[in-house]
């Protein structure tokens, strides 16, 4: 069932990891699929699941990386890319042949406050990875989450969700002029909607769905943003490496883990689906009046009221369903 967009007080925090929070849960005979998870947070998300005891594949565009980032893991690893349709669909298609049911699938891949790039179907790059490569994976995966008589699905949003609400009419860019935070804050915006509109699908399944922040943690995601910019932010030192400071939410990997695998395992949140999580709980609501400055990492807490709007992410379910052509199988 829905719950209001408040704190359960779960017990952990922004100090807890990955390992923390799957401490004394058996995931035997459960299956996951990590996407981003051979890199950043994602490795770390795949190796706590691993340790619960799960099956974990990763489905990776860079299959060089993937294994010299997961090198000595048990993992299945498939190729796949968020961008190109047709790998999606060959992903989905190859694991729906198995027969096998998906327990759990953390949508963790992502890129950030990149130029202004498009896709083959000339799709603005990060709302088209972000979420609609995301949104097509789910839906063709659909089959495998309704198996498994109670899936959770992880939609890996962010703070950066407070830049920008999804802008229905000029979602592509194409008649404003391109601005990479706003386009990054439409994208975890929409991992946000999407997330509430697929639990509101799939509770009658028993499939509950869940956004979440992980934190502020410099990683790979990072690589568009210069030095310069990282310092004035406060996420490097004045060597470049990255700080981790959890009074600004500042968080090293194994910490920025852990709310995706808190939200993915958690047993307070079996009968709780489509809210926003961060520090291992569901977030507080912002005040509407509380100013977000863009690309600047803000240093408060909490989700902004238009990425819990249930209207707005039928709509945004809508638009993804006509953008890809995909609907729930």
């Amino acid at each position: 069932m829905p719950h209001a967009q408040s704190p359960l007080h779960s017990g952990f925090g922004a100090a807890s990891t990955a390992h923390d929070v799957v401490a004394g849960i058996d995931l035997s005979g459960k299956t996951a699929i990590v996407t981003g998870g051979y890199s950043g947070i994602g490795v770390e998300t795949t190796r706590a699941l691993l340790g619960a005891g799960a099956r974990v594949i990763v489905p990776a565009r860079d299959m060089t990386k993937a294994k010299a980032n997961l090198d000595g893991l048990k993992v299945d690893l498939v190729a796949m890319d968020l961008a190109d349709p047709a790998s999606i669909d060959g992903f989905a298609s190859t694991f729906l042949t198995s027969g096998d049911p998906l327990h759990l699938l953390v949508n963790s891949a992502g890129i950030m406050a990149c130029p202004l790039t498009r896709d083959a179907r000339g799709y603005e790059m990060q709302f088209a990875t972000n979420h609609l490569g995301h949104f097509q994976l789910t839906a063709r995966l659909w089959v495998a989450l309704k198996r498994a008589h109670g899936a959770r699905v992880v939609s890996l949003s962010s703070l950066g969700h407070r830049y920008a609400q999804v802008d229905f009419d000029d979602w592509n860019f194409e008649r404003r002029e391109y601005d990479r935070w706003v386009a990054y804050g439409q994208s975890k915006t929409a991992n946000a909607l999407f997330a509430l509109a697929l639990d509101e699908l799939g509770a009658p399944h028993g499939i509950h769905a869940y956004s979440v922040h992980p934190g502020r943690i410099i990683t790979d995601l990072a690589r568009h943003m210069s030095r310069e910019e990282l310092q004035r932010m406060g996420g490097v030192d004045d060597q470049g490496r990255p700080v981790a400071d959890l009074s600004r939410g500042m968080k090293n990997t194994e910490q920025g883990a852990a709310t995706s695998v808190w939200a993915a395992t958690s047993p307070l949140l079996n009968d709780i689906g489509g809210v926003y999580c961060e520090d291992c709980d569901i977030a507080a609501l912002m005040p509407d009046d509380e100013a977000t400055v863009a690309g600047s990492g803000s240093l408060s807490f909490g989700v902004r009221r238009w990425a819990t709007d249930p209207a707005a992410a039928r709509k945004l379910w809508s638009l993804s369903e006509e953008l890809t052509g995909v609907s729930l199988g």
